[in-house]
Order: C-alpha cells, then sequence, then structure tokens
C-alpha cells in the first residue's frame, strides 16, 4: 500500500475532497496539518489514516518531525504534497531531506518558482513573454521604465499570487515603489501587457502527458482586484481552445513536469503589441505547479461534469484515468465586494439563478482579498446566459 503525506489538507477547506480519494484509491493518507484533531471536519477525518498535529505549520523542524514519524511507523513515504503554492518550496525540501522522489525536488525550485527564471523556458516552448528587469538600484528601474514605457508592473520575484503586485503609472509611483518595496526582497519589474489571463489546467501522468485539460478566462486580472478592491470573475470555459491547450502542452514539455495538477497562466493580447504579437495571440505570464485556488478545482468539476479529486488520486494510484467526463458547460465565479451598491439584492439574485446556482458562500477574509467577500458559482450552456449573470451579479447604481 502507498503512503502519501498531505500537507495542511485542512485548508483550503475542499482540498479534502483530495484525500478522500486517495483513501478510496486505498492508499494511506497521512495528515499534517496545525488545527486540532476534534476541529476537523467529520469528513476530513474519515478521509485520513491518521493525522498529526504540529504548532504551526511554519515551524518546519516541527513538520519535519512529523514526517518522521510517519516514515518510522508506516515505513517509505511515496508521495508528499500540499497542491499548496505557499508550500512547494518547504514540499520540495521534504521531499529531498527524505528521499521522496515522486514531486519536485530542491534543486527543481528556482525555475518553477522564481518568475525571472521561468521566461526562459516559455522562450523553449516558442511562447513570447514580457521584457522584464530585477531591481537593483533606483538607476536602473528608472532606464527600464524608460526603454518600455509606463505602464509597468513589479512584484517579488519568488511570489504567491497578486501579493505585493504594483502597477506603476509615473516615476513618482515608481519613487514611491523603491521607497516601500520589501527590503531583502528580490523584485521583479515587467512591461504592461494589454490582455485578458487565459489559463490551461490539467493533470500531467509520469510520462508528461494530460489525463485532463480545461482553463478558464480571468477578464479582471487579480492584480487590480486585489489593488482597486474590485468584484472578481473569471469562468471556466465549456471548451479549451485549441492555441491555449497547444501553449499549454508545449510549456509541459518544456519545464519537464510529471505526475502534476497545474495551473498555467497566459496572456491572450486585446490589443497588438510591439515585441510580443497581434491581438488575440499568446504570451506567456507564469507557471503554477498546483490547481489553480480556491473552489476552482470544484468549479471544474461543475463546468465538465467530471471529478478532478478523483483524476488527480487516480493519477498517483494509477497513472490513468477511470473517470469519465460529461457534459460540458460554463462555469462562472463571480465575488461580490461588501460596500457596492448592487442593483440586484442577493435575493433577486437568487430567485432568478437559484436552478444554476451550484455554490453560494461567504468567503473568509484569507481569500477574500483576492476573491471578493460574498460568492456565486454558477453554470450556463452558452456565453451569452454567461454574459447575463454578470451583468445582473455585478451592476451597482450610479450616483446622480
Amino acid at each position: 500500500m502507498k503512503n502519501l503525506i498531505f500537507i495542511s489538507p485542512n485548508f483550503p477547506t475542499n482540498y479534502w475532497q483530495f484525500c478522500r480519494e486517495l483513501k478510496n484509491n486505498e492508499l494511506n493518507v497521512l495528515g499534517i496539518g496545525d488545527q486540532a484533531y476534534d476541529l476537523l471536519t467529520p469528513e476530513l477525518k474519515d478521509s485520513l489514516t491518521e493525522y498529526y498535529m504540529v504548532d504551526s505549520l511554519e515551524n518546519e523542524d516541527a513538520v519535519y518531525r512529523a514526517v518522521a514519524f510517519f516514515a518510522f511507523k508506516y515505513g517509505r513515504i511515496d508521495w508528499l504534497e500540499s497542491n499548496n503554492e505557499y508550500w512547494l518550496e518547504r514540499d520540495a525540501r521534504l521531499r529531498t531531506d527524505f528521499n521522496i522522489k515522486s514531486g519536485f525536488q530542491v534543486k527543481d525550485i528556482p525555475r518553477i518558482k522564481y518568475k525571472s527564471k521561468m521566461k526562459a523556458y516559455y522562450e523553449k516552448a516558442g511562447i513570447p513573454t514580457a521584457r522584464y528587469h530585477l531591481v537593483v538600484d533606483m538607476k536602473g528601474c528608472l532606464d527600464f521604465a524608460e526603454e518600455v514605457g509606463y505602464p509597468i508592473v513589479a512584484k517579488p520575484d519568488n511570489g504567491v499570487g497578486a501579493s505585493d503586485t504594483w502597477r506603476i503609472e509615473s516615476e513618482e509611483q515608481l519613487k514611491e515603489f523603491y521607497r516601500r518595496k520589501i527590503p531583502h526582497v528580490p523584485y521583479i519589474m515587467e512591461e504592461y501587457v494589454y490582455a485578458e489571463v487565459n489559463s490551461y489546467d490539467a493533470i500531467i501522468d509520469s510520462q508528461g502527458k494530460p489525463m485532463f485539460e480545461t482553463g478558464n478566462i480571468s477578464p479582471i486580472s487579480i492584480m487590480d482586484i486585489v489593488n482597486n478592491q474590485d468584484n472578481s470573475i473569471y469562468y471556466i470555459l465549456k471548451e479549451l481552445s485549441e492555441d491555449t491547450r497547444a501553449a499549454g502542452r508545449a510549456v509541459v514539455k518544456s519545464f519537464g513536469v510529471k505526475s502534476r495538477f497545474i495551473h498555467f497562466e497566459f496572456f491572450r493580447l486585446n490589443r497588438d503589441q510591439e515585441g510580443l504579437g497581434k491581438k488575440g495571440d499568446i504570451v506567456g505570464l507564469e507557471v503554477n505547479m498546483r490547481p489553480c485556488g480556491g473552489f476552482t478545482p470544484d468549479m471544474i468539476n461543475f463546468a465538465h461534469s467530471t471529478n478532478v479529486y478523483k483524476i488527480w488520486a487516480d493519477m498517483i494510484a494509477y497513472d490513468r484515468s477511470t473517470v469519465p467526463v460529461g457534459e460540458h458547460a460554463y462555469c462562472a465565479f463571480a465575488g461580490r465586494r461588501d460596500g457596492k451598491n448592487f442593483v440586484r439584492s442577493h435575493e433577486e439574485i437568487m430567485d432568478k439563478y437559484g436552478d444554476r446556482m451550484r455554490m453560494v458562500e461567504r468567503l473568509p477574509d484569507v481569500l477574500s482579498g483576492a476573491m471578493g467577500n460574498q460568492m456565486y458559482m454558477a453554470v450556463f450552456a452558452t456565453n451569452a446566459e454567461l454574459e447575463e449573470f454578470y451583468r445582473d451579479i455585478l451592476d451597482v447604481w450610479k450616483e446622480e
């Protein structure tokens, strides 16, 4: 029987489903987390062979001892995963320390975590990326801004999501960024790309071949949602476009991805942009060697009448999928921000779309910055229905 350690199985709250499907595939599922066992949901408790609580998942020594305990009690650890961007580097250190071969090792981390180093692999795949500059001093920043023009984007070279991401419109804002950036953190600057974000989401087998593929579109960037305290919208595509599929597969090959659930991000240009391409072309943004965050796995399931938690667990247990994919639809996410004067009340939205809704929840504070406070998730057969839903959800009363 294979032994798999799942780091932080209780967060995000939907990740217990990965554990359930692993257990259904007859793996020993060994959880390590910082929540008391009695506070775990019954579904998660039922999905774990054993759980080891640490005082904090930030405590590397405590997590190391937990892995050592499981290795002593159950024998060789075959897999170790968190499926969480925040823990990818620590996951790699633990795999390296405990000789767990199924997954990224310490030596792999720079190319999959540093945005500047990803660019060479996009280039290898034949996909252009934005021009960039690694921040060293103010003169270099000013020279880069003069070269590419404003706006420019600055963010940590090794960052999670849109945290500490700056859209810089002028020399004054550039100097403000330089004064306020976090000391000793490497930053990357990039030319601004006029585009929407398209993703390639896939579960890849041990040979680097896709077992399942889909994608989503984010008309509003996470950077703008966080910085402007905007509403959040994105949707799972009914059918993945062939150019996104081809780009995703090329990047999988370039990075040598095997046995993972991935979320690769691309720009689709909404205007011609010198050095990058024509309107509609695909440009590389960044790779994420884990599932798309939040409730996106559930959205994928709703869009394609399938179960990606099970497909992922099948990849680990059998290196093939035993799960059918059914009827396709769009699955829309809308996250309303508190404090906005929306035209339609929650009750009116539910009256109109109740039969289409798949999840309706208040989002915890840890997710609300990027996703809004009140979440609606619904499925639609056509793009016209999808667009009407977004208008109804997001329309606000305009001041006289």
